[in-house]
């Protein structure tokens, strides 16, 4: 398995691509605002796309998913969201003119997520987890000793609370049964930021000993 990790746009919000290399297919994670750049890491991955997963619809991480999947030349390549998020995403223009940014509207959601199911991606499995408090659709993909968490878990941090949707009570619930409950050694790919643990941020992370908590 190669991870991609792609840093993009304004807000540097990470997009993912994670690639079954051997069956040279993979998935884009969260396709954020550069798409050129998103484009170019996906050939250079020598990878065919087979779907689009996204962890939750904040403007930052849904911008490029229809002029990703218009470029990548099919209209069918499946676009995953869970239904909680699918206001948010709907409400793209919305979003982004709060934040001073443009948006078109967005290809609408192929299927939702499921928590607990397994999505399949050539000899690839993740897990769905379903971790809102962020958004009321977050969700973190879980597999091969991964997971990608999307604004839930930093290194160092959490996501915030105070959009639409957010609960600080309900993100922490949420950290603690869906992503603490993986073994320490699970390397934690976020939405912003770099890599971290479970361990590393079960240890340190100054929210999750109590040591912090937001105003």
């Amino acid at each position: 398995m190669n991870v991609v990790q792609i840093p993009n746009g304004q807000l540097v919000q990470n997009c993912y691509l994670v690639v079954d290399e051997a069956a040279q297919v993979g998935a884009i994670i969260d396709p954020g605002e550069d798409v050129d750049l998103i484009m170019r890491q996906v050939a250079a991955a020598r990878m065919t796309p087979l779907a689009i997963w996204i962890t939750h619809a904040h403007v930052d991480h849904v911008l490029g998913t229809g002029k990703i999947r218009e470029r990548i030349g099919n209209p069918s390549l499946p676009i995953a969201l869970h239904p909680a998020d699918r206001l948010l995403y709907d409400h793209i223009v919305e979003q982004a003119l709060a934040f001073g940014m443009q948006a078109d509207r967005l290809p609408p959601p192929d299927r939702d997520f499921v928590p607990g199911e397994v999505l399949e991606l050539g000899s690839l499995a993740f897990q769905v987890r379903w971790t809102p408090g962020h958004s009321p659709g977050s969700v973190s993909l879980a597999g091969h000793g991964v997971v990608f968490t999307g604004d839930v878990l930093f290194q160092g941090s959490i996501g915030r609370t105070d959009l639409f949707g957010g609960d600080y009570d309900t993100l922490m619930r949420s950290i603690e049964r869906e992503l603490l409950a993986l073994p320490d050694d699970t390397i934690v790919y976020s939405g912003h930021g770099p890599e971290t643990t479970i361990g590393r941020e079960r240890r340190h992370n100054p929210f999750l000993t109590g040591a912090a908590r937001p105003v």
